[in-house]
């Protein structure tokens, strides 16, 4: 498609906004300045920066591990223009929802909560899965952060004074003893003639004017050009490059006929020394010694119904049964149990807000301190780092597993010092005064404090209490096809809607919630059906479970929302015409139709789940409306949708939505449309 082409089809999607656009002070009632208009090149270019660090821009909404987060710039300026004060409608300008009502039937991360609530909203969030509503209740409790520092340090110092010894190493200068850093390991493999021990490379760290690197037949840890002199260990070290024995010709084999941790072997440990600074050392027979300690206590450490941990088929976690690992358990190193178990037992002596937000920052180190955990300290640029869990979004095996020092009482990258400062202090310092990023007219980025706002409530138990006050929040656990709320009561509906054929929601999330538990057994119910989850899985014969159950929650935001005035607004994307076919469908079931669309940029295009894979950079906000007077737009309708193109392809999709919505077609008719519009992507 030529550039003047693709101009051409932008130009299709602004010309109704500039033919219908409004003075902003004449707004009538039931009446929202999204319906004609958006600032889609100034949300574009904030969601450009945000994409690339998130984490940074929202921290206080990152206090657990959650996927498929949108911006948060994106959500405050969709919520901005539901403001009737122009004035007011500036994106840095502070609140501007008071007396309003909003809901999140899908709140995931709980972007629009926080979000909506620091314009000084009423929020509601629902979601089927309980992670998300215990991070919600969390982030958003009131509680000051001199409390939650002073109860962090009590439960860290008691923590480490139970099971700091196990992670004891000395200095090789000055044998001093101090925290190790953490643990590196590398898999036990075998062919027919031998055992060896399998890492990444021999090479752990590279410096400016030095490169620390482990030589394969002694395993002694220097930096010399050459190996130094040395007995030879009688199992070989190799690098994954080395598939295949030199010997038998045989390819190695994991060891699967043995527990999951055994199947690992230490050959390196990591630690700084307050005299000597940052080391390396192979470890001696006391670092062994602890290792063997932590395996003899492993069998007593007692965590409850052993079936509580047993691993089903998913997509994802069907990976960690063709291991042969059974329980969540097995993914951990004995000393990683123990910190757990300790952990529990510990938290049992805290109340309220300050148990939920400990109890949740113990759950999100998880994913830097299990035996799944990957290094890559060896880049000059992050020294010292661990690769988490999920960092592909799926259960990985490395060749050198990095075991974390959770209570290492120096920060580093995933222990408990580092993930407080990082989640909760930092978070909490952002919620008492939330900066956005602002732009100078030399394109200079700088920090803009939004004075008067606040990201957090008090959470309510019924929707009776929303009624008087602002910044309340009530939130619900369960399928969102039936929520606990009056008919018309809700003013706007702002979601984002699970990734069609994502997995990681309710697999993924396994991982944590069996923990979460046993560390908050009576907060919520961590029970759930996962066959509930709005999610087309084809491997689980579910690939009919989205339109069914997306039908059924936008019936019910239907029901919940105000007649005239009420209005839904989501992000969309996705290459797969049975997605756009299947939320068709489901919009039709709860007679949506489309009031306007507009697209802006959602995914960093560096993020490892995504390069290479031409995948959608960008986002379609979809406006959608049951009230017949506001709806009802002649929309284009295309013959192909062009593929080519990220933003061209999110703005032709919506646009075809839009037409299909107001169409007599049925679904079956919807269906063979979409394949007909959208091809070579199914």
């Amino acid at each position: 498609m030529t550039s003047k082409s693709i101009r051409e089809t932008r130009q299709l999607a602004f010309d109704y906004l500039i033919t219908a656009s409004v003075v902003e002070s004449n707004l009538n009632e039931g009446e929202y300045a999204i319906d004609t208009d958006f600032p889609e090149e100034f949300a574009d270019t904030l969601s450009r920066l945000e994409a690339y660090n998130k984490h940074l821009f929202r921290p206080n909404t990152y206090l657990h591990k959650w996927w498929a987060r949108r911006c948060g710039s994106t959500f405050r300026t969709i919520l901005k223009q539901f403001i009737a004060d122009p004035n007011r409608r500036d994106y840095y300008a502070p609140k501007g929802l008071e007396g309003k009502i909003i809901l999140d039937p899908m709140m995931g991360g709980g972007t629009t909560l926080h979000e909506a609530i620091r314009l000084g909203a009423n929020v509601i969030g629902a979601d089927i899965d309980p992670i998300p509503v215990v991070q919600a209740r969390a982030s958003l409790s009131p509680l000051t952060i001199r409390d939650l520092r002073a109860a962090f340090y009590i439960f860290f110092e008691e923590l480490y004074s139970q099971i700091g010894q196990f992670f004891l190493t000395e200095c090789p200068h000055c044998a001093k003893e101090v925290d190790s850093q953490y643990t590196l390991y590398g898999s036990r493999k075998k062919c027919s003639c031998e055992e060896v021990v399998q890492i990444d490379q021999f090479d752990l760290r590279h410096e400016a004017n030095r490169t620390i690197r482990i030589w394969p037949n002694t395993w002694i840890i220097s930096d010399k050009e050459i190996e130094p002199d040395g007995p030879s260990k009688p199992i070989r070290l190799i690098t994954r490059d080395e598939k295949t024995c030199r010997e038998c010709s045989q390819k190695y084999q994991e060891l699967l006929d043995i527990p999951y941790y055994q199947r690992y072997t230490p050959v390196a440990i990591a630690a700084v020394c307050p005299e000597h600074g940052f080391f390396f050392r192979r470890p001696n027979e006391s670092d062994l010694d602890k290792i063997k300690q932590a395996d003899e206590l492993r069998a007593s450490l007692e965590f409850g119904e052993i079936e509580n941990f047993t691993i089903q088929n998913g997509p994802k976690s069907g990976d960690l049964l063709k291991r042969k690992l059974s329980s969540y358990l097995d993914l951990f190193t004995s000393r990683q149990l123990l910190y757990l178990h300790r952990a529990i037992s510990l938290l049992k002596k805290y109340q309220g807000p300050i148990r939920l937000n400990l109890a949740l920052l113990v759950s999100t180190s998880l994913e830097f301190n299990a035996l799944l955990c990957g290094y890559k300290g060896w880049a000059r640029n992050r020294p010292g780092a661990i690769k988490h869990v999920f960092s592909h979004h799926a259960y990985l095996f490395p060749y050198t597993a990095a075991e974390n020092n959770p209570v290492n009482s120096q920060r580093s990258s995933g222990n408990l010092q580092s993930l407080f400062k990082d989640r909760l202090e930092r978070g909490r310092r952002w919620a008492l005064a939330p900066v956005e990023r602002k732009i100078d007219q030399n394109g200079k980025v700088y920090l803009f404090k939004i004075h008067g706002e606040f990201d957090g409530g008090t959470e309510v138990a019924d929707q009776n209490e929303l009624k008087a006050g602002n910044q309340k929040h009530l939130l619900i656990q369960g399928n969102s096809s039936h929520i606990p709320v009056n008919d018309e009561s809700v003013d706007f509906v702002v979601t984002d809607p699970p990734y069609y054929d994502s997995v990681q929601y309710s697999d993924l999330a396994a991982f944590f919630r069996v923990w979460l538990a046993c560390l908050l057994p009576d907060e919520i119910d961590w029970n759930y059906d996962e066959t509930q989850s709005a999610v087309a899985t084809k491997s689980n014969g579910l690939d009919k479970q989205y339109v069914t159950m997306l039908s059924g929650i936008f019936k019910e935001c239907g029901r919940v929302l105000k007649k005239d005035s009420g209005r839904m607004v989501f992000t969309f994307h996705h290459w797969d015409p049975n997605a756009w076919a299947d939320l068709t469908i489901a919009l039709k079931t709860a007679d949506f139709r489309l009031v306007n669309t507009y697209v802006l940029f959602s995914e960093n295009p560096i993020s490892i789940h995504i390069q290479n894979l031409n995948a959608i950079k960008h986002d379609s906000i979809l406006v959608l409306t049951r009230d017949e007077k506001n709806a009802g737009r002649a929309w284009t309708e295309f013959e192909r949708i062009d593929t080519s193109d990220s933003e061209t392809f999110c703005r032709q999709c919506a646009m075809s939505l839009g037409w299909l919505l107001e169409s007599n077609h049925q679904p079956e008719q919807i269906r063979k449309i979409w394949k007909h519009l959208i091809q070579g992507r199914n």
